[in-house]
């Protein structure tokens, strides 16, 4: 089976760095269909804890202190604070969910002052979005430096600063300067990392990597243009920085400190953050640059972009794109599932793809690691890296409507296991709970009870015979995924009608949305 077959290959032959990596989406309202503001995510790592919750709102006494725990995510298990890749934290800190008296209880590495009033809003391995309709992505990149966690020096990860920003802000514009200030004041620790944040009306990016001076970190964000695209795949995406730019914000010591340590030298112009603070694309050559023209190409065909460029450090491919049509859930959802159908790199063909064009690749001892700036890194070959890949955790395509109330204009579509054999199902913001199958089993021990293992599993057989599995998975894809469109617009209907009437009626009905089962 995938998942045994797996487990074996990620130990054995893969570095962490490499397995924990993830592909993210802005979609701005004026690139929207229907005037929606999007953010995409694959949480591409199956063997990571893959459950869907919904951390509720509370509320705290003065005086009161938040703890900031190790996130696995950032650098893998982590023994002396109880940290584990396949349990992202067990506590009562969150949810009732991840109480539980047979593991070890996480162990914070710090503290800061609690507020009066967290928000409600749902998590996977990162914050995804919040009551108020302010959303995440996520990426992982390489960086000239890793640093480790240290207790109240280096305590937060982008995981970690995720959640705190959708306990605490409702724009993103509040939610990066908080981050910002977390990160200067707490200290940042692990790996690079790029962050979408937008709610019904903005978007930005913000981008983190660890200080040389071990204390602290550096960051530095950008909007990202009304009526454009922005894609992340592992490679920091954000370059020269215009200190006059309304449409930038950045750590207040970066320059200083990019000097000090020859990152960066003033006479060479502006600060290229890209150049000065990683050794340019992830893991191996095109690992990370494939993906983001895959996007772009797919979306603005017009532009005629070439898959084949100089090096990492290129610059033909922009920050953001404007694309040649509006996109809505569905289009979004197909990105994903693409593993270049129709290009030279489609890997349903070819030898590789055996006699039922399977497109999964496992890694071998063959394949590179680390960032291809690396001089000291052995790039011996490796496979294309799809946006569609087998190892996918999760992904989820997050929907904020400005002209509906937050309740209800706020919706997580998530799709447990890999995108191509998923079903995307909504979840209003709104609600107080989600079905137990989505929060329920975790990655190393199979469950009949998940809607992770049962994704898992349909995935699992198509590897068998693809070519002819997968027309029946996309068949059935298409049939619920339709279904669910139809259901949200009548339940946009009437739980509006019921927000203008009563609070408590509003949510008992949101509380009942058509499930996947329910659909059937």
């Amino acid at each position: 089976m995938k998942n045994l077959f797996f487990i074996v290959v990620v130990f054995s032959l893969f570095t962490f760095s490499s397995l924990y990596a993830c592909t993210t989406m802005i979609i701005t309202k004026g690139a929207s269909k229907d005037g929606s503001m999007f953010v995409a995510h694959s949480d591409d790592s199956e063997m990571f804890d893959n459950r869907l919750v919904l951390v509720p709102a509370k509320d705290y006494k003065s005086g009161s202190m938040r703890a900031v725990y190790y996130d696995p995510a950032a650098l893998g298990n982590r023994a002396k604070f109880n940290a584990n890749v396949l349990r992202r934290y067990v506590g009562k800190d969150r949810n009732s969910i991840y109480d539980d008296a047979s593991q070890p209880q996480s162990i914070p590495l710090g503290f800061i002052p609690q507020v009066a009033h967290t928000y409600a809003y749902f998590e996977g391995n990162y914050g995804m979005m919040n009551e108020h309709q302010l959303m995440f992505g996520e990426a992982t990149n390489g960086t000239k430096i890793t640093a480790e966690p240290e207790p109240n020096k280096l305590i937060f990860y982008s995981a970690e600063l995720t959640r705190v920003a959708l306990e605490r802000t409702k724009t993103a514009q509040e939610a990066i300067e908080l981050i910002g200030y977390l990160i200067e004041t707490y200290g940042y620790y692990g790996t690079g990392e790029t962050l979408p944040v937008a709610d019904k009306n903005e978007a930005w990016v913000i981008e983190m990597a660890p200080s040389p001076e071990k204390k602290g970190g550096l960051w530095v964000a950008k909007r990202v243009p009304d009526g454009e695209v922005f894609v992340a795949a592992n490679e920091f995406r954000i370059r020269e920085i215009d200190r006059n730019s309304p449409d930038m914000m950045y750590s207040k010591n970066l320059h200083k400190i990019a000097q000090e340590y020859g990152w960066w030298n003033p006479k060479d112009g502006k600060l290229d953050w890209l150049r000065t603070v990683s050794e340019g694309e992830y893991s191996h050559p095109y690992y990370s640059l494939r993906r983001v023209w895959r996007v772009q190409d797919k979306l603005a065909p017009s532009k005629k972009l070439s898959p084949w460029v100089k090096d990492g450090f290129t610059k033909e491919y922009p920050f953001s794109i404007k694309p040649d049509k509006k996109l809505d859930v569905r289009d979004i959802a197909n990105l994903y599932r693409d593993y270049y159908q129709g290009t030279e790199f489609d890997q349903s063909k070819g030898i590789t793809a055996g006699p039922f064009g399977n497109p999964y690749r496992y890694p071998g001892p063959m394949d590179a690691g680390n960032d291809t700036g690396d001089p000291n890194a052995k790039l011996k070959g490796a496979w294309e890296r799809p946006l569609s890949i087998y190892r996918s955790g999760y992904s989820f395509v997050l929907q904020a409507r400005s002209w509906l109330p937050d309740p209800i204009g706020g919706i997580v579509w998530f799709g447990p296991d890999e995108p191509m054999s998923t079903v995307l199902t909504p979840f209003y913001v709104g609600i107080e709970s989600i079905p137990k199958s989505y929060y329920t089993g975790l990655s190393d021990k199979f469950n009949q009870k998940s809607a992770w293992w049962a994704f898992n599993f349909v995935a699992n057989w198509a590897g068998l015979k693809y070519s002819y599995i997968i027309k029946d998975i996309k068949q059935k894809q298409q049939e619920l995924e339709s279904q669910a469109f139809k259901g949200v617009k009548l339940t946009d209907k009437k739980a509006l009608a019921l927000y203008k009437k009563v609070q408590k009626k509003r949510k008992n009905y949101l509380q009942n949305i058509p499930t996947i089962k329910q659909i059937k």
